[in-house]
């Protein structure tokens, strides 16, 4: 049975949106089912403020489908060296999973965008890990073996993926692209192991 990737992001200026379809990319063809989500937007007083069905793209996340997932890749821009409010407080209510432990032992991996060159990708990728090492989750980065990894003049890190979103880069690079997909394939290849021996 092929594993189910939640590839679950939010994206203010679609450059986070397109490193998710990138990982989703990756996922499917490491033989995954890729399910894309999104977070709605909150407001000031940390209330969602978005319709509860969007116009286009993916649907909103709901906490079932990151129960039942096999595996999850996480995204959020950069808000000064720190995920996004929206991912934040969605992951701030999934106290009931934690609870019975529904996460512990399932592959994640991180991908961010920011719009400067230090500008704290690698930061926002270490703050999003917190909840999800807290809820027994493991951590998957990507390693140096990734050629990308050693190559890439953008984003990317062993961290987890990411773009630099500049004037000199304003859509993805081929390392940061490669990167994504990367990986996607190895959370769900770790997925699939995982599944398979329990």
């Amino acid at each position: 049975m092929s594993p189910n990737i939640l590839v679950l992001y939010y994206s203010r200026k679609g450059r986070t949106a397109e490193l998710a379809r990138h990982a989703a990319r990756g996922v499917q063809a490491a033989g995954g089912e890729a399910t894309v989500r999104t977070v709605p937007a909150v407001s000031a007083t940390v209330e969602a403020v978005e319709p509860e069905i969007l116009d286009s793209g993916p649907p909103y996340a709901t906490l079932g489908e990151l129960e039942r997932c096999d595996g999850l890749l996480l995204g959020s821009p950069t808000h000064f060296g720190n995920m996004a409010a929206a991912l934040k407080y969605f992951l701030d209510g999934s106290g009931r999973l934690w609870l019975d432990g529904a996460l512990v032992d399932k592959p994640a991996g991180l991908f961010t965008s920011g719009s400067s060159m230090h500008g704290g990708q690698e930061t926002t990728l270490l703050s999003m890990a917190l909840p999800l090492l807290h809820h027994g989750m493991l951590w998957v980065g990507i390693p140096y073996t990734e050629p990308a990894v050693n190559e890439t003049r953008t984003g990317g890190s062993p961290y987890g993926a990411s773009h630099v979103a500049t004037a000199w880069n304003e859509s993805l690079s081929k390392h940061e692209r490669d990167l994504a997909a990367a990986l996607g394939r190895r959370v769900t290849r770790l997925a699939q192991r995982l599944t398979a021996a329990t």
